[in-house]
């Protein structure tokens, strides 16, 4: 599998924000998108997500296959907000998530186990702190099957321990042939990522 940008722009509000992004990813790959403040990283992951339209270029999965004939059906995205009903519960919400892109490796409880929130999954959503709320988002990853992990400041509101077990799931992801583009301002443990600098907007 391989995930492929040519001349990638992209727009916010009807202005360019960035134009002439190119890369190139196979499967154990991760590029890591770094940049100040309006210089688009957002924009940039929710147009290979296919959430928004270019402005210009072109984006390609190859070796998707029959399982995955498009980006938008390849790819896990983790955006700022972590796409969860408040009401639900912990568990029934990564259910919810499960039905709807497919099975995965982990069932919903052993994934609550692996971020670090094995018990609570009867919980309401809207009764975790910050933190935990992101741990129960991640687990939306390892629930079901997507090669393509699309990640936006993944690690926001994340404690020092659950930063380093997360980076241990993205070196798992990659190891196991997957991909990851990921938009950081903090360090992200990835050996031998890709990197792209975006500069400021307009």
């Amino acid at each position: 599998m391989r995930l492929i940008a040519e001349n990638l722009g992209g727009e916010r509000g009807g202005e360019s924000v960035f134009s002439g992004i190119g890369f190139a990813l196979d499967q154990g790959q991760a590029l890591v998108v770094t940049g100040p403040n309006g210089a688009g990283k957002s924009t940039l992951l929710r147009i290979i997500a296919g959430l928004l339209p270019q402005a210009e270029g072109g984006l390609l999965l190859e070796g998707g296959g029959e399982a995955f004939p498009s980006i938008a059906s390849a790819c896990h995205y983790l955006g700022h907000q972590n796409a969860m009903k408040t009401a639900l519960g912990v568990a029934e919400n990564l259910r919810f998530w499960r039905e709807f892109h497919g099975q995965g490796s982990l069932e919903v409880e052993a994934a609550l186990e692996t971020v670090g929130l094995g018990g609570i999954g009867h919980l309401p959503f809207g009764y975790l702190s910050t933190g935990q709320r992101r741990r129960a988002a991640i687990a939306k990853l390892l629930v079901s099957h997507r090669p393509l992990w699309l990640l936006d400041e993944p690690t926001a509101g994340l404690d020092k321990a659950s930063e380093g077990r997360f980076a241990g799931l993205i070196r798992k992801h990659l190891g196991g042939g997957g991909i990851v583009v990921a938009a950081t301002h903090l360090p992200l443990s990835i050996e031998g990522a890709k990197a792209l600098r975006m500069g400021e907007a307009g």
